[in-house]
Order: C-alpha cells, then sequence, then structure tokens
C-alpha cells in the first residue's frame, strides 16, 4: 500500500552514500510470477468486514482473492496446487525467461539469508539442495544462524562462498560445486552481468534465477516465494505461505484505510551497529522504506535522499521532526556495537538497557518524537526477509496503537516458524516501544 505525501524540501544536511557501500554496514546502491492455490476452503460471497479486533478480521477473512502483482496475477482458490512439470520456463523477477531442464538439486545462493525462504517450501531441510551459499545469516544474526544449526547441523559443512554482498563471485568456484541452478537477489543482477558471471552460467547452461525481498519487499516477497516455490516444486508449500501473508496484508491495510492522518516516520537504520557516534543512516525507497508506507506511514528518506540509501544530519531531524523515530537494530557482534538486542535469545530487559545509550546521543532528547515516547525498536532483519509481513504488523501498531490494540506481531512470527517451516521455535524479540522516560 503506497499512500501520497507531501512533498519535503531537499537539503545540503542530506549526505547520500557513494561507491556502493555505507560504511561498515549494508550496500548503498539502488541494487537493486505465477498461477498458484491455497489450501484453504474458498468463499464464493465477498466477506463485509466489521469493526472488531484484528486479530479476529484476519481469522475471518475469505481466502480467495485476486491479487495482481507486477503485472502477474496469483488466484489463491480453495483447489490444491499443482505440481511443476519440467522442463518449466519461468519469468523470474528480473522479467527474464528462463528454462530449467529438471528439477533443481544442486543450488548455489547467492545471499544465504534467501535460506529463510527455503525454509517455507523445502521444510523438512531447506539445506538439502544447497551445496553453495554465502552464509549471511551468520555475519549479520548469528543468533538466527545458530537456532537453525540445532536442526539442521550438517548446514555448517556447506561450501561458504563468501562472495561479497554485491554479488561478486568466483566464478571457478562456483562452478567447481557441480550446480543445476544459482538463487540471487535482484540487487547482484547488474554486478552478476558487469563480471561475466551470468554470460558463463549461461554458456554451460546452469540457470539463474532472481528474486527479490529488499527493493520491494511487499510485492516482490509473495511474488519471490511463488517463483521459487514453482521453480523448486513446491508450488504448494509457498501457496500456503502467500495466502497467510496476504490474508495478514489485507487485514492491516483494511485498518489503515481507514485512518485520515499518517503519521512522518524516520527510520534509522542499522541503529547502534558502528557505536554511539553514528548518526543517522536511512533507507528510501527501499527496503524499511517501502515498509514503513506499506503500513501507513510516510517514510522521511524517500523524501530527503536522493538514492536509495544514505545518512541524514541530526540537525536535519531536529528541523523537520518527524512524528516517529524508528531504530533498526539486531545482535551484531563487531567491535563497538550497541545496537539493541533483537532476535532470538534476547529479552525485554536486554532490550530497554539497549534503547538508553543510544537515546543520550547528542541532540535526540530535543527531539520531537523523543518527547512524546514515540520511538520505538524493530529487528533489523526484517528488511530483507521472506517473514516481513511481521515488520508491516509492528509498524502499523507502532503507528496506530488505538486502532491495532489487539494486533500481536510476535505471535505472527511464532506462527509462521510453526506452520510454515521446521526453525526451531524459540523466543524472539521482534520489535519494542522505548522504555517510557
Amino acid at each position: 500500500m503506497h499512500l501520497m505525501i507531501n512533498s519535503l524540501p531537499e537539503s545540503p544536511d542530506t549526505t547520500v552514500c557513494h561507491g556502493g557501500k555505507h560504511t561498515g554496514t549494508e550496500s548503498c546502491a539502488n541494487v537493486s510470477i505465477f498461477s498458484l492455490s491455497s489450501a484453504r476452503n474458498a468463499t464464493a460471497a465477498p466477506h463485509v468486514y466489521r469493526d472488531f479486533p484484528i486479530q479476529d478480521r484476519i481469522k475471518s477473512m475469505s481466502s480467495k482473492w485476486t491479487v495482481t502483482l507486477g503485472g502477474i496475477v496469483l488466484a489463491l482458490a480453495g483447489t490444491t496446487a499443482q505440481a511443476s512439470h519440467f522442463p518449466l520456463t519461468i519469468s523470474d523477477i528480473a522479467g527474464r525467461s528462463v528454462t530449467l531442464p529438471h528439477e533443481p538439486k544442486r543450488v548455489v545462493v547467492q545471499d544465504g539469508r534467501d535460506i529463510l525462504t527455503l525454509a517455507l517450501l523445502d521444510r523438512d531441510n531447506p539445506f538439502a539442495r544447497v551445496v553453495a551459499w554465502n552464509n549471511l545469516l551468520a555475519k549479520n544474526d548469528p543468533a538466527a544462524w545458530s537456532n537453525m544449526l540445532k536442526k539442521w547441523p550438517q548446514a555448517s559443512k556447506i561450501v561458504n562462498m563468501d562472495f561479497s554482498d554485491d554479488g561478486q563471485v568466483n566464478i571457478e568456484e562456483l562452478l567447481a560445486q557441480q550446480p543445476d541452478l544459482l538463487i540471487a537477489q535482484l540487487r547482484s543482477k547488474t554486478v552478476l552481468q558487469q563480471t561475466g558471471v551470468l554470460d558463463k552460467l549461461a554458456q554451460l547452461h546452469i540457470p539463474v534465477v532472481f528474486i527479490d525481498i529488499e527493493e520491494d519487499p511487499v510485492k516482490h516477497t509473495m511474488a519471490s516465494v511463488s517463483l521459487l516455490g514453482k521453480t523448486l516444486n513446491r508450488e504448494q508449500e509457498a501457496a500456503q505461505y502467500t495466502a497467510f501473508y496476504q490474508q495478514h496484508l489485507q487485514a492491516v491495510e483494511h485498518v489503515i484505510a481507514k485512518e485520515k492522518n499518517h503519521p512522518v516516520v524516520f527510520v534509522e537504520a542499522l541503529a547502534g551497529k558502528a557505536g554511539l557516534d553514528t548518526c543517522c543512516f536511512t533507507h528510501g525507497k527501499k527496503g524499511w522504506g517501502d515498509l514503513v508506507e506499506a503500513a501507513g506511514g510516510q517514510n522521511l528518506g524517500s523524501k530527503l535522499l536522493p538514492g536509495p540509501t544514505g545518512s541524514i544530519a541530526m540537525e536535519k531531524l531536529l528541523a523537520v521532526q518527524p512524528d516517529i523515530y524508528l531504530l533498526t537494530s539486531s545482535q551484531w557482534t563487531n567491535k563497538g556495537s550497541m545496537a539493541i538486542p533483537f532476535g532470538y535469545g534476547s529479552s525485554q530487559t536486554r532490550v530497554d538497557a539497549a534503547f538508553g545509550p543510544l537515546m543520550q546521543r547528542i541532540g535526540f532528547q530535543q527531539l520531537k518524537a523523543y518527547k512524546t515516547k514515540q520511538v520505538y525498536g524493530i529487528y533489523h532483519q526484517f528488511y530483507n526477509h521472506p517473514y516481513n509481513i511481521v515488520a508491516v504488523e509492528h509498524l502499523a501498531k507502532d503507528f496506530y496503537p488505538a486502532a491495532f490494540k489487539s494486533l500481536n506481531p510476535n505471535q505472527t512470527y511464532q506462527q509462521i516458524i510453526q506452520q510454515f517451516t521446521h526453525i526451531p521455535a524459540e523466543p524472539v524479540m521482534t520489535g519494542s516501544q522505548a522504555p517510557i522516560h
């Protein structure tokens, strides 16, 4: 859901990333489907919404929709998804036609966080097909990686190619694994083209399928899960999850549509990762920016940044005064990190304690959001995560607490884990309001 918002002025206080990376953090470049069926029963008559708690509304919604994603219709009907038949020709998120001669059995994963998507599809063992990957999960969220190792310890033996986050890859090392498919994030497409990797793989008849969960996270998450469901002959599993995702998204959108006021939100991404002297990196029209707008907010970064990511000076934030300040954070292990420990194995006590130093930085307590107690934190990894519907729910609840009083995003996360994956269901902190000062 995208909302029209008033234009905000460009500012000389705005700094942007150049050279492809924001120092020591994440990529700054703007690097950056199919017919499916749900296993749920369909209802013939349109559903009439009433004003009752959103969790009940989600349960009561009809499970039959026709949803247009990027010009492709996903029909969520009450029939069983069909198995894929090979050879199979598909269109990936980059719009490329890709032919798969057989069901892939030896897969290379360019961005290791996509193992969380495979967990929705190859539920017994998401690592079963993976012969090599870039284990970004271990680098960016060691607690989540540790949790997966409890269930699948053999995953530690998979070749970690360690290719860079912008898509550069050692082609000889890749070919040594004898892959029959490369799954890559859309943001890596430019680099894979420029380095000749795509041409080399095409010559060797090794298919490459591009997915995306970051550049257009709401629309492309469902499309990417459906795409991989077809690619890996897991259409039924994909349909089950996308139906759930769509159901929860529509429930949020139904409530937001009634709201007349849409708060201006500033997202400080990677809050505390580089310590307390760095502020304030943010997302524009990608990742957190799109998630904020899907939840009914006006993303300040989308108006102040000329590119997809960059940094905004605290002086500029004090001049603009956003209504809500959101810190995204995780359990990074780099030296000097003062991040809020969202994720597995954390606790409300630890999270509350970590907010304090970040809110004591110069200028922070002069922000309107601080004074009005509108400071929130959320698990950073949701910006590039197939379970990002949990982030949409968290943000919607933060922006409209009265309207979403009964919504429990952490419960939604646990439902995804328990109903659609075999990942161990351990306690996890996915988001929180800052302690009242």
